[in-house]
């Protein structure tokens, strides 16, 4: 069944908010709660569970993208129309600031509330581990290439079908496993600005590094796996990471 493009965009837009009030939520919400905080790793799966159960629940409309660098990466590696792009990253955003925004109100739904750094993406003083900008730079360009390389390799004709979705659900879970010390983990431009809109200044002003480094490493991942690892017969499979019209 075809999707029309407003079903598309919907979907990319539940699937993004999805990501960013589940993953964002727990860090804010459920990390550090007194006695029951769920810590950096209970986040790391978190995150991965918004993308497996998105990805299963939306992906056969809009092919589960839910992330800017992701929809750049498939253009890059022909399996998703350039035209649609734009429509796209609107969604994704739109749906990150609604996330973010509807996590925002009930963070602050209690007296005293201090949301802190409200789960947002730094790199130096606003690093979790103190890491400089190199290193948050060279961390997400390296697992956001990965992340797409995965994407396209478990979504091929080669693989078996309708495990794609797991597969890149974990992966995103062991991204932030390594990731969330050097920058709180980033890999996603949409879940890096909604919640910078609702936190301290300083997240805007180094937003600008959590679009650059994962655009940047969605396009080498998919040129690896293009240029590399594909073959004429690898055809992604119709229900994630594609273009279903395609």
């Amino acid at each position: 069944m075809e999707h029309n493009t407003f079903q598309k965009w919907a979907a990319e837009f539940v699937g993004t908010f999805w990501l960013v009030f589940g993953g964002c939520g727990s860090a804010v919400l459920a990390a550090g709660f007194p006695g029951l905080g769920i810590g950096f790793a209970g986040v790391s799966l978190a995150f991965g569970l918004t993308v497996l159960t998105g990805a299963y629940a939306l992906g056969g409309i809009s092919g589960g993208h839910f992330n800017p660098a992701v929809s750049v990466g498939l253009v890059v590696a022909g399996r998703f129309r350039a035209a649609e792009l734009p429509g796209y990253v609107v969604s994704q955003v739109l749906g990150g600031i609604a996330g973010a925004g509807v996590l925002y109100l009930i963070a602050t739904g209690k007296a005293g509330a201090d949301i802190g750094g409200f789960a947002t993406n730094g790199y130096g003083a606003h690093s979790p581990g103190g890491f400089n900008l190199t290193s948050a730079l060279l961390c997400e360009v390296v697992l956001t290439a990965i992340f797409l390389i995965v994407i396209l390799g478990t979504t091929s004709k080669r693989n078996p079908a309708g495990f794609g979705g797991l597969a890149i659900g974990l992966c995103l879970t062991l991204i932030h496993l390594v990731s969330i010390p050097v920058t709180n983990t980033s890999v996603n431009p949409a879940r890096s600005t909604g919640p910078a809109l609702f936190a301290p200044g300083y997240a805007m002003s180094e937003l600008w590094l959590f679009w650059v480094a994962p655009i940047v490493g969605a396009i080498i991942g998919a040129l690896i796996y293009k240029l590399v690892l594909t073959s004429v017969a690898d055809e992604p499979h119709p229900t994630l990471a594609r273009d279903p019209a395609a």
